[in-house]
């Protein structure tokens, strides 16, 4: 990196949007009135970047995060992730899509209690009728900076709360996502381990090469991104970094 590029912004350093995020809005009709969750929200994210989102609960984080990663669909707005509309797919398009480019992590680990660990991580491998053989050193070298290597044949249920979410972050990284969200991925572990969880995900980040979006509580990981978002009645307003 040259002296000074650190300092610049990322279009200044060339770098290219893997997000493009357009008007978005999101309405619930809850008994007789409309909600607005997302409220035409707008934003751009560079390959490689670490992105928080921040804000109170029930300020829309989560259901923006949905949105964005294609679990959900907006009232209006685009959404384009490596330039495709994913707003304007159908849904076999849209699954398609996110197998080959996106990678999810939740706060609860939505692991299948009759699979094995290893089962879990590669329940996304199966739905893309890619052979194991091409995601083999990928699961080597995840579970080996995952810790989690002679776990890989229990149950969930004979895992820690930690050990589980290891698991789930190996799932939603082993297809080699170009984009990983993660909703609240640290929100139910003691600090240690939510600190050891970050520190894994932004190692694979550097290893793969990731860009990262994460809704969070917690300011001590927030303040590790590059940049942050407050959402807010379902507006989001950047408060750390660069436009």
């Amino acid at each position: 990196m040259e002296y000074g590029t650190q300092f610049a912004r990322p279009e200044e350093r060339g770098e290219r949007v893997i997000l493009d995020v357009r008007d978005l809005l999101k309405q619930f009709d809850q008994s007789d009135e409309v909600i607005t969750a997302v409220n035409r929200v707008t934003m751009k994210v560079y390959e490689g970047e670490f992105i928080a989102i921040v804000g109170a609960s029930g300020s829309g984080k989560s259901t923006l995060l949905h949105l964005l990663a294609g679990l959900d669909r907006p009232n209006a707005g685009s959404i384009f992730i490596r330039g495709q509309d994913i707003t304007a797919m159908n849904p076999d398009e849209l699954g398609a899509f996110r197998g080959d480019y996106i990678g999810m992590v939740f706060q609860s680990h939505n692991l299948i209690p009759q699979f094995t660990a290893l089962e879990n991580i590669l329940i996304p491998t199966m739905m893309r009728n890619k052979s194991e053989l091409s995601y083999e050193e990928n699961l080597r070298k995840l579970v080996a900076s995952l810790g989690i290597a002679d776990r890989l044949h229990h149950l969930p249920s004979e895992l820690s709360g930690g050990q589980q979410q290891r698991v789930a972050i190996a799932r939603a990284l082993i297809n080699l996502p170009h984009i990983v969200f993660a909703d609240e991925p640290t929100g139910n572990l003691d600090r240690a381990n939510a600190d050891e969880v970050l520190d894994l995900l932004l190692e694979t980040k550097r290893m793969i090469g990731q860009t990262l979006i994460m809704v969070t509580h917690d300011m001590t990981i927030a303040n590790r991104a590059d940049r942050i978002f407050t959402m807010e009645d379902g507006r989001l307003t950047l408060t750390k970094g660069h436009h």
